[in-house]
């Protein structure tokens, strides 16, 4: 089981984002529906995935895999863990119907299955401000990656409401956090800056960060394509490299 028996808090998140999955690509920010952000999430895996070769992959918190197909589509070997059952189960569905190679487990980003030195590359996508404890996930994050590994954290400042395709998704969210978010050390999100350096306290060397301008006009233009008033999330990349 990837929640610990008892944890409520992770089992509350978990249960969240379950009743989502199944529609979970349709919301604005989780999948690739125009040129502009076509175009912008290539310069950002350009930008901060190491080049020379096949990696090995760890995307942590992979929801329906959306960094794990991009990645393996680049030719990596990718690993894909969530904790909530049903996003790992619309992942290795879409795994198969695309013909890739994805390997999907269940998995707490906080409680890692594997071994020290285990990837080259880690990377999340809006993941730590769901966490309980997101330094311990840090942590985690860094000891399965080998020595001159890549962990890199794409995050933001969110606005629950302002990117779902449902007027009713952002209410809701908000109502199923209520009873928890004081146990969300980083519920909305923290600046770039604020989580560059806390990659450097945790060990991380040449920690760089970029505020993914390009990717949040292309969202807000398509909101404004669509119809919808244009509110797009803060969003940005910060990486850097274990130690050798």
């Amino acid at each position: 089981m990837a929640i610990p028996p008892g944890d409520v808090v992770k089992q509350q998140v978990a249960a969240h984002w379950g009743r989502r999955a199944a529609h979970f690509d349709e919301d604005f920010g989780h999948s690739i529906r125009t040129p502009g952000e076509r175009a912008a999430w290539d310069r950002i895996l350009d930008l901060v995935v190491p080049r020379g070769g096949a990696l090995d992959a760890l995307d942590v918190g992979c929801g329906t895999g959306f960094l794990s197909f991009e990645l393996a589509a680049r030719g990596h070997r990718v690993t894909g863990v969530d904790f909530a059952p049903a996003m790992i189960a619309e992942a290795r569905r879409k795994a198969s119907e695309r013909g890739l190679a994805v390997t999907f487990d269940e998995a707490d980003a906080e409680r890692l299955p594997f071994a020290p030195a285990r990837f080259d590359l880690v990377i999340s996508r809006h993941l730590l401000w769901t966490l309980p404890h997101p330094e311990a996930a840090i942590d985690e994050w860094i000891r399965v990656l080998r020595p001159g590994g890549r962990l890199v954290v794409v995050d933001g400042q969110f606005d629950p409401t302002a990117l779902v395709t449902a007027p009713a998704g952002g209410a809701r969210a908000s109502a199923e956090y209520a009873p928890i978010r004081d146990q969300l050390p980083f519920l909305g999100g923290r600046p770039r800056e604020e989580i560059g350096a806390l990659l450097q306290a945790h060990g991380v060397t040449g920690v760089a960060s970029d505020p993914l301008l390009d990717l949040v006009e292309a969202q807000a233009q398509r909101m404004a394509d669509e119809g919808m008033e244009r509110r797009p999330q803060r969003r940005y990349v910060v990486w850097g490299d274990v130690p050798r």
